[in-house]
């Protein structure tokens, strides 16, 4: 690798290496961590990030949702300018892995770093961010300090939410993580994130890094199906109200729909029944209850619109041709993003200056770039991942692709920061 701005590739890995260890789960294969936000384990990866931004001689402060920034801002540059921003998460998901958020978080702070030690000067400042909860497994369905720092949602309403014990507020306070202000994203010049792939395009293409193009919509429905417990023995079919039966007609149902637009209309899209709960869950009663959690996903708008109206239509018959109550709750829904020309020029001449010619793609999972994307300029580079497994222990992007990645990534930065 010959940059003139050449990143420290140890150094990335030594952060990703140290932020491994902090929720650490025992696995057989691979390296797992579980780390939900406001937790012992998120206070750690949290203090160390700190300290490192500290170290690296940025300013840090911590918003009221618990979003961290490292402001650099050296004296040559325009201190009033609006900043270049760039960063991910350090949450995960129970026995989530290693690269999935701390990648991009530590990238960020390597680029500034290897700013900091070059000659070139910048004309803004760059502010390096850690978002809060952008798993969604606690507290809310994902995205939750970047959906704050858009103006999307209040700070007063995500410091009330509840994972059914503890409030965010609480939480955060506990873990010495509750400051003060609200990040406000739209006052960025632009905001650039890198990312593992979690899927094996980049992989097929034998390419270290790709340009996202877009990122998927998502919406969210949770189903809750009321019929009738009863005794499996004693009540003939004729006479029962079976709710888990109704979701299992419910659920077939949207797998065709999906499969269908899949197959005719838009390869990206999917559905997904992810959860079930079924009440009273004995062999010998018949269920009374069967509550669905249901994740739509596309680049298209259509489609998902097109799979919740199937969804909308499916309960609907299931209350008249089964009598069962049926409610439909649909708490987040984000369209489909696409990436600003911009910030992916910037990311294409950042590959074409290390000789790489990254492939364009598109995200299908949701990340807090959807979110800024709405209120300034924003794009996403992803790094090659193995086997593309994600969400998991098996996750693993080799620690050259990261290096590539993260000096990618530092090219990009410095040109949108106008350094010279």
């Amino acid at each position: 690798m010959n940059n003139e701005l050449e990143i420290d590739r140890k150094a990335v890995q030594n952060d990703l290496e140290r932020s491994a260890n902090f929720g650490m789960v025992d696995t057989d294969d691979g390296i797992g961590r579980t780390v939900l936000t406001g937790t012992p384990a998120n206070f750690a990866a949290r203090n160390y990030f700190v300290d490192q931004l500290v170290t690296a001689g940025l300013d840090v402060s911590v918003d009221a949702v618990g979003n961290i920034t490292g402001r650099w801002s050296p004296p040559e540059c325009d201190d009033s300018a609006d900043p270049v921003a760039a960063g991910s998460h350090l949450d995960s998901v129970p026995e989530g892995g290693i690269f999935d958020g701390p990648l991009g978080v530590y990238a960020a702070l390597e680029a500034v770093r290897t700013l900091k030690r070059g000659t070139q000067t910048v004309d803004r400042p760059i502010e390096v961010v850690c978002f809060t909860g952008e798993e969604g497994t606690r507290f809310a369905d994902g995205v939750l300090g970047s959906s704050v720092a858009t103006g999307k949602r209040s700070v007063e309403d995500a410091l009330s939410l509840s994972d059914g014990e503890i409030t965010l507020e609480s939480a955060l306070e506990d873990i010495g993580f509750r400051g003060e202000g609200r990040i406000d994203a739209s006052k960025w010049d632009s905001w650039v994130e890198l990312h593992i792939e979690q899927g094996m395009l980049l992989e097929r293409a034998e390419e270290p890094v790709g340009v996202v193009s877009r990122i998927t919509g998502t919406t969210r429905c949770h189903i809750h199906i009321e019929g009738e417990a009863n005794h499996a023995g004693t009540t003939p079919m004729h006479d029962r109200n079976d709710a888990l039966a109704a979701a299992s007609e419910l659920i077939l149902t949207i797998e065709s729909e999906a499969q269908d637009i899949a197959n005719h209309e838009s390869n990206s899209a999917v559905a997904t029944v992810g959860s079930l709960n079924v009440e009273p869950g004995a062999i010998n009663v018949i269920p009374g209850t069967a509550t669905l959690d249901i994740d739509i996903r596309d680049v298209k708008h259509s489609s998902i619109d097109r799979i919740l109206q199937t969804i909308k239509d499916a309960c609907e018959s299931i209350r008249k041709d089964r009598g069962l109550s049926v409610s439909i709750k649909t708490p987040y829904s984000i369209p489909p993003q696409p990436m600003t020309e911009r910030v992916r020029n910037a990311l294409r001449d950042g590959s074409e200056r290390l000789d790489i010619a990254p492939p364009t793609l598109s995200s299908g999972a949701g990340h807090d770039t959807m979110q800024v994307a709405d209120v300034t300029d924003a794009g996403m580079l992803f790094a090659r991942s193995r086997g593309g497994h994600s969400h998991s222990p098996l996750e693993h992007t080799d620690w050259l692709d990261c290096a590539f990645a993260t000096q990618v990534l530092t090219n990009a930065v410095a040109k949108l920061a106008g350094a010279e």
